[in-house]
């Protein structure tokens, strides 16, 4: 009897799924805790960077002050653009990120394109990359004599996206659960380092820190220093692109800037002090992998533990960006600038299963490209160029909407001040390379024709692709899935305008 009414209930729950979008819509409960928070800055900021290229400051300014200065300086920078991040993450509490705050600010042209380009290449290139990274570091062990077969690096690479995918499809606790495990790896794997640096620095000469001001001093030098510590530093604002399913999004978004930002600066400025103690000038400027090279020298025979490291921070980086994509992509669903279905989630798992397997394919099809890492260069300024569109966004909205409630408003010398050098991370390079910023801007700008054909013109004509038709009742079925109740944050939202309107009249009439 149990059985046949079980299976009854699950017929008319599919039944009501492949029903037209009328059916019962599902509200996303916020799952992500303050800790899941942390872990998703800390976990995407440290990647393999901070193991590999300490060279990239180093190279520059040929000063080891210097260095430990600009890595100081772009943690400080990289924590004001998180705190400019903090207030359009409350003020606009979507999910989305970038997307959704050049939607408000400027229109859905503006966030068409960002969406565009994120879909196109930033995510399916990111994920590749660093999905390689942890496969060529995962492998390394095993073939310590020669080099790993490029298709058993590759393979790798697609079974680490294709498990990390089926992960985040099952359970958003599971894949908060990875990220936070991988996170404490990566920090006790950077601790490690830090403590051996000071146990060298206690028992050994400090003749790599004489004279730690000599060195290139250059402006273009110094600017060129000052962008590569501010790369190490990308994933800042990878929070906001969950935030609809931050639990007390008011609150523990900035909490969880503050806390890691300034964890994350003081660790990257204590390792690079670490290396700077063990290798000497000469052997960071030669060095492939800065770690490797400090690894050899403070843990002997067991040095292969660093790739080890280097391995276990990339899979936790690749955790992060697939949970953070599917959710972008997600929410471009819900404004109608991708198929429907992108919008769907699991009944009862809340996963957003249709964008995360799409994510997972495209970054597979990126593995099978021998231009991979050339495509990722074409749009590293055009990613800068929209933090800055962001910025200046959060900036307009000032003017445009001063009344719109912002539980943290920062003080306005903090968005100018981040928005001229984010200006100066776009423009710096061009002066060298102005080929990586036109391609850049040129396909970005060819998502203008995509949205006035299948954005505008198709809304005006209210009609459905029968293609898009069949995928979204197919994911329906397939998958479980729903559509995610968008008005139910809505409303959170109204209320909570409501109440700071009524605080800001009493106040006034005070």
């Amino acid at each position: 009897m149990t059985a046949k009414k079980t299976a009854a209930q699950a017929s008319d729950a599919v039944a009501a799924i492949g029903n037209n979008e009328v059916g019962d819509k599902v509200v996303l409960k916020r799952k992500i805790t303050l800790i899941n928070g942390v872990g998703i800055i800390v976990g995407t900021i440290i990647g393999s960077g901070i193991f590999i290229s300490p060279t990239g400051v180093f190279v520059f300014t040929r000063s080891v002050g210097s260095s430990l200065v600009i890595w100081t300086l772009s943690g400080i920078l990289s924590t004001l653009g998180a705190l400019c991040y903090a207030e359009l993450g409350t003020c606009i509490t979507r999910s989305g990120g970038d997307y959704a705050y050049l939607l408000v600010a400027f229109g859905p042209l503006v966030g068409f394109l960002r969406l565009w380009m994120a879909l196109l290449i930033i995510r399916p290139t990111t994920q590749a990359i660093v999905a390689l990274t942890f496969a060529q570091y995962a492998v390394r062990p095993f073939f310590e004599d020669c080099e790993a077969p490029e298709s058993a690096v590759r393979l790798l690479a697609a079974v680490c996206l294709c498990f990390l995918t089926a992960i985040n499809c099952i359970s958003t606790k599971w894949a908060m659960k990875i990220q936070d495990v991988f996170t404490i790896a990566k920090l006790t794997a950077l601790v490690s380092i830090i403590l051996a640096g000071i146990y060298f620095m206690a028992t050994e000469s400090l003749d790599n820190f004489q004279n730690p001001w000599e060195g290139e001093y250059a402006l273009s030098s110094l600017a060129y220093a000052f962008y590569s510590g501010l790369f190490a530093f990308g994933g800042w604002n990878y929070l906001n692109f969950v935030t609809e399913e931050l639990e007390n999004p008011y609150k523990n978004l900035p909490r969880a800037i503050w806390i890691a930002m300034p964890m994350v600066t003081g660790i990257y400025v204590f390792v690079n002090m670490a290396y700077f103690a063990v290798v000497s000038r000469q052997e960071m400027l030669a060095s492939i992998a800065v770690a490797v090279s400090f690894g050899n020298r403070m843990f002997g025979s067991v040095a292969w533990l660093i790739p080890i490291f280097v391995a276990l921070s990339t899979f936790g980086g690749v955790n992060g960006i697939l949970f953070t994509s599917a959710r972008l992509f997600s929410t471009g669903a819900q404004e109608g600038h991708l198929p429907a279905w992108f919008s769907l989630v699991h009944v009862d798992r809340q996963t957003p299963i249709p964008a995360l397997i799409f994510t997972c394919i495209t970054s597979i099809i990126m593995l099978l490209s021998a231009n991979v890492f050339v495509l990722i260069n074409y749009f590293s300024q055009i990613l800068w160029l929209s933090v800055a569109a962001s910025i200046a966004g959060l900036l307009w909205l000032r003017i445009s909407k001063p009344n719109m409630p912002r539980p943290i408003k920062v003080n306005l010398a903090l968005p100018i001040i981040f928005l001229i050098c984010c200006l100066g991370l776009v423009l710096l390079p061009s002066f060298t390379e102005p080929f990586n910023l036109l391609v850049g801007l040129a396909i970005t700008l060819s998502g203008v024709p995509i949205y006035y054909v299948c954005i505008v013109w198709r809304s005006n004509k209210q009609t459905k692709n029968q293609l898009m038709q069949w995928i979204e009742r197919g994911c329906q079925i397939l998958f479980n899935a729903a559509f995610v109740d968008c008005h139910h944050d809505r409303k959170r939202e109204r209320e909570f305008s409501e109440m700071q309107t009524s605080i800001e009249d009493k106040s006034v009439s005070h």
